[in-house]
């Protein structure tokens, strides 16, 4: 399958297809596919001439650079227009959520826009002989497209947003924000926690507890937890259990045990972090992203044991408190490339029909580097993907949002994972918050939206993704936080 890619209407000698991946009829990502840029084309090799879509992140003049898809397309010989495709597939996805959604009025500023972008687009398809022409229709429509594309997601969840707000459909922990440990005896920095937040992560690394088989070291856990619950927090810790690299104990990944062992180890580990806290901690983040990262490669029907007995052992060591399973990467790009990966709705249908007693879905949301899973998404995409998951018999919490607040440069350079509107900077920070957050918690099924870091630092998942600076300075969107935080609560 190849997609022949232009740009003001001309072929396009250089063209990196950045986090490109292959779906099929059924979402789920390819896997053992190839896709390169040869010759104007993106080319894509895969196992089987199947129905396919590509998704990549795609540039839009005076909107950024998103990730978007086309739709599911037959294999022929004459390439595909790309331009016309990624185009064709927006209005299809505005058509179904306009549907879906039954929002069918004029959106202020936009009136006639939608069915401008229609015609365009159909000009586009009638000029297919002339390929160059045909891309320049498509991108006019797709730019159309983009802006009301966001306006009706925003649109829609600022009006659901607010009929939440109005019937009280909001929980006190409701807002939260991972802390970083080592500054919490900078007394700036749990000021602006305080100030914010009346929900507060603290997470758990089992590598640094247990680094030595058997030999807890729980100072800094203490230090945290006694100060926090001083001051009246709502208490999130975790992820008890995370098997990457980074998050497992050097001793245990040396080990070579098999599963079970494995298994009871982690049990023990998780018996010994919720046995010391049950009392105060109100929310467990039991396991993290075993969808996608998997440094011992469990099979399927490991992935769901370990799944089970983690939350067996926070019931079994005496808590009460909401017991929450973490997926990542909800768009699934990963299953691609990783094997022994399972596809996010895969792996939270068979947890349930498993019968695993938990309490709530949790599902990371950031964008900002180049690596799978954490380019940036548009509006409409991440309001659809929530209501993908709404009807999955649990409730969900967004555990990990970060979104980043500069652009940088080297390692630093957030834009090569996309783009919104202008360069990043503290307001374009603040405006994509407001409007997320709005859409994120019009869903009813929606409890807790969690921010990833409240202070820049060098360990950051997503570089200058802080509320505030490394100086512990507020940013903008510390300030549209507070005011969302007011808003929600008022009387």
């Amino acid at each position: 399958m190849k997609f022949q890619v232009f740009k003001d209407g001309k072929t396009v000698e250089s063209f990196t297809p950045c986090g490109a991946y292959l779906f099929g009829t059924d979402g789920i990502s390819v896997r053992r596919t190839k896709i390169t840029f040869k010759k104007g084309c993106v080319e894509c090799v895969r196992p089987n001439m199947e129905t396919a879509g590509l998704t990549l992140l795609w540039p839009i003049d005076g909107f950024g650079r998103i990730m978007l898809p086309t739709t599911c397309l037959p294999e022929r010989d004459r390439p595909y227009n790309l331009n016309v495709e990624i185009v064709r597939a927006k209005l299809m996805q505005i058509t179904n959520r306009r549907e879906d959604w039954s929002f069918f009025d004029e959106i202020e500023g936009m009136e006639g826009v939608a069915q401008e972008s229609q015609n365009l687009f159909i000009d586009a398809i009638q000029n297919l002989r002339d390929p160059e022409r045909a891309s320049q229709l498509a991108d006019e429509s797709l730019r159309k497209a983009m802006v009301y594309s966001e306006k009706l997601a925003v649109r829609q969840g600022k009006m659901l947003f607010d009929r939440r707000r109005k019937s009280h459909g909001f929980s006190r922990g409701c807002l939260g924000c991972r802390i970083d440990p080592t500054l919490m005896t900078k007394s700036a920095y749990v000021d602006r926690l305080a100030e914010l937040f009346a929900s507060v992560t603290v997470p758990v690394n089992w590598a640094r507890i247990e680094s030595r088989q058997g030999h807890y070291d729980f100072s800094d856990l203490d230090a945290c937890i006694t100060m926090l619950s001083r001051r009246k927090a709502v208490l999130s810790a975790g992820p008890l259990l995370h098997f990457s690299k980074e998050s497992l104990p050097d001793w245990l990944l040396r080990s070579g045990l098999g599963f079970e062992k494995i298994r009871e180890t982690a049990y023990q580990f998780v018996s010994k972090v919720v046995g010391r806290y049950a009392a105060v901690v109100h929310r467990w983040y039991v396991i993290n992203g075993l969808n996608a990262v998997n440094q011992f490669n469990f099979n399927f029907e490991q992935i769901l044991e370990m799944t089970r007995a983690a939350n067996m052992a926070v019931r079994a060591a005496g808590s009460r408190g909401v017991r929450v399973i973490e997926v990542n990467c909800p768009w699934g790009e990963y299953y691609a490339t990783t094997p022994g990966s399972i596809p996010p709705f895969v792996y939270m249908d068979m947890v349930v029909q498993s019968g695993t007693s938990f309490d709530a879905f949790g599902l990371q949301m950031r964008f900002g580097k180049d690596e799978t899973g954490m380019h940036l998404r548009d509006m409409m995409q991440i309001s659809s993907i929530l209501d993908c998951f709404g009807p999955v018999a649990k409730p969900l919490h967004i555990t990990d949002v970060q979104i980043p607040s500069e652009s940088g440069k080297g390692p630093f350079d957030v834009e090569v994972a996309g783009l919104w509107h202008r360069k990043w900077d503290q307001t374009r920070q603040a405006q994509w918050l407001d409007r997320f957050y709005k859409v994120v918690l019009s869903k009813p099924f929606v409890e807790a939206v969690n921010y990833g870091t409240l202070a820049d630092g060098l360990d950051d998942a997503i570089a200058h993704s802080g509320l505030l600076t490394e100086q512990l300075e507020p940013k903008e969107a510390f300030a549209t936080l507070k005011r969302l935080h007011v808003s929600m609560f008022k009387r």
